[in-house]
């Protein structure tokens, strides 16, 4: 066949499948024009999911009949004064977008310029180009695609269901007014809005706030740390999750460069080496984090729909994303996630039954059974209420409410005997006396320690409530910090192990033990070889205390093989000392005494990071006083 040029209406439907693949672009390529456009509103409507119509209409400043008839010309635009595509401070610069949906669809712009008397209207159908006609409209721009790829219909063969184009239409939009809360963006279908976003108030910090609670949640509006740095010219603002705050999925991460949305696999990556310390590899943290950097530093021209980006200096970009995210949550010290709290009660308020009683009484229902017969009874409604206590409880209830000789009686030792024995396992947490001037225990975040439940948790009394932590969890965090530290500052202490621990591994993993040995010294941890497939262990790190070497060990190797031989132990400290952290913590069925636990609260306090353990999993439960005593229809 002979070279020849294609006509221009199958150039423009051939740019349209690389611009517009589907109804949610053609949206974003048009409400990015008007926010370049200085628009304050902007309302979206779509039917059909976007493939029968999608109206745009914004206060921007508006075009002129000329300029209506250049807008749809390919590669018209305004929004490149210069020559040179690394100076880009636009959302949109190709001038593809107009031509391309114009070439795929009925497309009608209507537009009116500030001070203009009057509006002008011109319309594209599939790819032909009318004239502009005089029309009503008032300050900005409308336009409206209809049959959206009527042109070209084995594209909508490919197109979803109405309502997943129209999820994907409007994910598109909360991103863009995530970028700019100053805007005011309505969606809706026809018929019901959607999306409802009025233009938030106050600095940009606090705007941005207040919008990404209104799209992401009041559990992320509460529960978010302020990001502000700024690294060689380049700025990092916005708002992360603490690390108790995290999804399965990274769909709640969303990371935006000069105002433009953004899918890039380095600031991903720095976002996930920023949180490794605090969350399991399956769990994502929540995050909107703005990056403004001079354009001159990051080439914008490498995706056709503009998601991906590339930084001329990767390693600061990385850098600054890091060094900032850390600190940030450095920042926050030991304070967890307001919706452990909150899931913790929802736990403990009933299914179902009393409904009636709480909504005239104002009282929540008893989380026992309701049975209207006979029975112990609870108050609810005005009056006193019959209901059944669950088999056995009244027994138990009268055995603890027995002298306490009977547990002499059983075997059991006495209560204060209980607390200040332990067993030989890590070292605990060291008790200092309190000062004869300091402020009362239960004042402190986490106030003082009252019991232990379950030799597992600890129960503190709190001037506002109650808090339950996790003795295990919080005290691997707490080694798991000492031991970063003392590296930091020359090395971890070690203890010499009165009789080497000798462990049998297959030869492969003991092979890679002993590779690191070197490294693994500089933890604490002292290997030599002792045979095929086995190691001794003749020092551990001083930190640990009395753990169980064994199977320290063999996590250890395990940890190896995921770890492979291309970075060494320092690079990735948060596994092994994770694993070595969590096997030299004090252990769930550990019996502590309460100067034990007081010690354990105030040292948590002076911790960073210390609300959630290495794997991810809060430390500590707080309940306020008031929803406690919601619980009990004391409120």
């Amino acid at each position: 066949m002979p070279i020849r040029l294609l006509p221009e209406i199958l150039v423009n439907r051939i740019a349209a499948g690389e611009v517009v693949e589907r109804p949610a672009a053609a949206v974003k390529e048009l409400v990015e024009n008007a926010l370049d456009a200085g628009a304050t509103r902007i309302d979206v409507v779509v039917r059909d999911g976007g493939k029968a119509l999608i109206t745009i209409t914004d206060d921007g400043c508006g075009m002129t009949p000329d300029e209506l008839s250049l807008a749809v010309e390919r590669h018209a635009t305004s929004k490149l004064p210069g020559d040179d595509l690394l100076d880009i401070r636009s959302l949109g610069f190709r001038g593809e977008a107009l031509p391309s949906i114009g070439a795929v669809s009925h497309l009608t712009l209507t537009s009116r310029p500030r001070g203009a008397d009057s509006a002008w209207s011109l319309t594209v159908d599939a790819g032909t180009k009318g004239t502009p006609q005089p029309a009503a409209l008032a300050q900005g721009t409308r336009i409206e695609v209809r049959d959206l790829f009527a042109a070209v219909p084995a594209r909508l063969k490919f197109l979803k269901a109405a309502r997943t184009e129209y999820d994907h239409i409007a994910d598109g939009l909360e991103r863009l007014a995530m970028a700019h809360p100053g805007v005011a963006f309505t969606l809706s279908d026809g018929g019901r809005a959607g999306l409802r976003l009025s233009a938030a108030q106050g600095d940009l910090l606090d705007a941005r706030l207040s919008r990404l609670g209104a799209l992401i949640g009041r559990d992320f509006q509460e529960n978010a740390v302020p990001v502000q740095a700024e690294r060689e010219g380049a700025t990092l603002s916005g708002w992360i999750g603490l690390p108790t705050l995290h999804r399965p999925t990274a769909r709640h991460q969303h990371l935006f460069v000069n105002g433009r949305p953004v899918r890039d696999k380095l600031m991903v990556g720095a976002v996930r080496g920023a949180y490794a310390d605090f969350l399991p590899r399956d769990r994502h943290p929540m995050l909107a984090l703005f990056l403004e950097i001079d354009p001159q530093e990051v080439d914008v021209n490498v995706h056709p729909a503009k998601a991906e980006v590339r930084f001329r200096d990767q390693a600061m970009v990385r850098g600054l994303i890091v060094g900032s995210l850390k600190h940030a949550l450095a920042e926050a010290g030991h304070r967890a996630s307001t919706t452990v709290g909150l899931a913790t009660l929802g736990a403990l308020r009933p299914e179902g039954g009393g409904q009636e009683e709480s909504a005239d009484s104002g009282f929540a229902p008893s989380p026992l059974p309701h049975n209207r017969g006979g029975g112990v009874g609870s108050w609810g409604g005005g009056g006193y209420t019959p209901q059944t206590v669950p088999r056995g409880l009244a027994e138990r209830s009268v055995a603890f409410q027995a002298p306490h000789q009977a547990g002499h009686q059983a075997g059991l030792p006495p209560l204060q005997g209980r607390l200040s024995g332990f067993a030989p396992a890590a070292r605990p947490p060291e008790y200092r006396p309190a000062p004869a001037n300091a402020p009362p225990l239960d004042s402190h975040p986490l106030g003082a320690a009252r019991a232990q439940l379950h030799t597992t948790y600890i129960v503190a009394q709190t001037t506002e409530g109650i808090v339950i932590v996790d003795q295990h969890a919080a005290h691997e965090r707490l080694v798991y910090e000492r031991m970063k530290t003392a590296l930091l500052e020359g090395g971890v202490k070690r203890q010499s192990l009165l009789i080497p621990e000798l462990v049998e591994l297959d030869e492969p993993s003991a092979n890679r033990l002993l590779g690191r040995a070197e490294e693994l010294a500089e933890l604490g941890l002292v290997l030599e070889g002792f045979g095929p497939g086995c190691v001794m262990v003749r020092e551990t790190p001083a930190l640990l205390g009395q753990s169980d070497v064994k199977n320290l060990i063999r996590d250890l190797a395990e940890e190896l093989v995921e770890l492979g031989d291309t970075l060494s132990l320092k690079e990735r400290l948060e596994e092994v000392c994770g694993t070595m952290a969590c096997h030299g913590s004090v252990r769930s069925g550990r019996v502590l005494g309460i100067e034990e636990m007081n010690a354990l609260l105030r040292q948590m306090e002076a911790t960073p990071h210390s609300g959630q353990c290495n794997h991810g999993r809060p430390t500590y439960v707080e309940l306020k006083l008031a929803d406690i005593e919601r619980l009990f229809g004391r409120r």
